[in-house]
C-alpha cells in the first residue's frame, strides 16, 4: 500500500471507543459514480479499521430530482460491492421497500418538530426571496456563494404568503478539528447569512435536514468530501442552536475532479457504476480504481474485506 500520509496516520487516535457512527448518505438524484464510490471508501475503510458503525441514510429532501428507480440502483450497487451499512435508522431493512426507514422523505414530524424548537427561541422567520433576487442583489464571483443578505429579517412577510423559513445566525465563531486538514474556524454569519431551513416549495433544505439527521442517528464522525467544507460552520451552530451538547466531528477527504477542476457529477452524466459493472468491471477493480483516483492505494485489485487497510 505504500507509507501512509501524515494524516491517515494520525487517525488511529482521533476516534471514540469501539462503536462510533458515521454514515453513508447519498441522494438518489442519478446513479452512484466513482466520486461516491471514493467517499464510500473513506466511510467504510475508517469505520472498519477504527471500530466504528455505517449507518446508511438517502438524502431524498429534493422531491423534485430524486427518483425511485435512482435509490433502488444505489441500493443495489452498494450491495454488488459488498459495502454492507450497519444500520439503517430502523430494526428492519429491505433493499426493495418503498418504506426505506432511513429516507429523509420519512422524516417530515423530525423536521416540523425540529423547527418548531427554533421558532420558540424567536430564531424562525418567512422569506419570500428568491435564489435570482439573492443573486442580483449581492455582488459575488462565479461559483461562489452569495451571502443572504437579511431582507425579510425585520420585513415582517406573512406566514401564510411562504413556505419558506430562515434561521436568524448570529455572528459566532465555530472552530473545529477536521481529521484530515486540522484546525479551522467559519463564521457562518459572514459566509452565508441566516440559513434557509425550508423552501418555497416546502422541502426541507440539506444543510437543515442533515444536522436533524445527524443527531437523531447521534452521528459522532462526518466524512465527507472538500465540496461541504463550508457548511460545516454553519450545520455546528445550527446543531447547537437545536440543543446538540456535544456535535460531530468532520474529516473532509479530496474530491475526483476533471482535467478544468470541476468535480465528478451525476448532473454532467458522469460514467456510472452501472455503466462500468455492464461493460465488466469486477467489484475488486472499481474499488482498486476509486483507491487509486483517491490516492489511497496503488493495486489492479481492492477486494472489500481489505478496504479497512487504505487507513489503519
Amino acid at each position: 500500500m505504500g507509507t501512509l500520509v501524515d494524516w491517515r496516520s494520525s487517525l488511529a487516535h482521533a476516534f471514540p471507543a469501539a462503536g462510533w457512527r458515521t454514515r453513508f448518505a447519498p441522494a438518489p438524484t442519478g446513479y452512484l459514480h466513482l466520486g461516491h464510490l471514493v467517499n464510500a471508501l473513506h466511510v467504510w475503510g475508517i469505520a472498519r479499521a477504527f471500530g466504528g458503525r455505517v449507518v446508511l441514510r438517502l438524502e431524498d429532501h429534493d422531491r423534485t430530482r430524486c427518483r425511485p428507480e435512482f435509490e433502488a440502483a444505489l441500493l443495489e450497487d452498494l450491495e454488488w460491492l459488498g459495502l454492507h451499512a450497519d444500520e439503517f435508522d430502523g430494526p428492519t431493512f429491505r433493499a426493495d421497500s418503498m418504506a426505506h426507514p432511513a429516507r429523509q422523505s420519512n422524516q417530515e414530524a423530525r423536521y416540523a418538530a425540529a423547527l418548531d424548537a427554533l421558532a420558540g427561541q424567536g430564531l424562525v422567520y418567512p422569506c419570500g426571496c428568491t435564489r435570482r433576487d439573492i443573486a442580483a442583489l449581492v455582488p459575488h464571483a462565479p461559483g461562489e456563494e452569495p451571502r443572504y443578505p437579511g431582507t425579510c429579517r425585520q420585513a415582517a412577510v406573512p406566514a401564510p404568503d411562504t413556505f419558506a423559513r430562515r434561521v436568524r445566525l448570529d455572528p459566532a465563531t465555530f472552530a473545529f478539528d477536521d481529521l484530515r486538514l486540522g484546525r479551522l474556524e467559519q463564521v457562518p454569519h459572514r459566509q452565508c447569512g441566516d440559513v434557509l431551513v425550508r423552501d418555497r416549495h416546502a422541502q426541507w433544505t440539506y444543510q437543515f435536514a442533515v444536522v436533524v439527521d445527524d443527531m437523531t442517528h447521534d452521528i459522532d464522525v462526518v466524512i465527507r468530501g472538500e465540496d461541504l467544507l463550508a457548511s460545516t460552520g454553519r450545520q455546528l451552530q445550527l446543531a447547537a442552536l437545536l440543543g446538540r451538547a456535544r456535535p460531530p466531528r468532520f474529516l473532509h477527504h479530496t474530491l475526483l475532479v476533471h482535467p478544468d477542476g470541476s468535480k465528478l457529477s451525476k448532473a454532467t452524466h458522469d460514467t456510472s457504476l452501472r455503466e462500468m459493472r455492464a461493460a465488466g468491471a469486477r467489484p475488486e477493480t472499481l474499488l482498486a480504481e476509486a483507491a487509486r483516483r483517491a490516492g489511497l492505494a496503488e493495486s489492479a485489485e481492492l477486494p472489500v474485506r481489505d478496504v479497512a487497510s487504505l487507513f489503519g
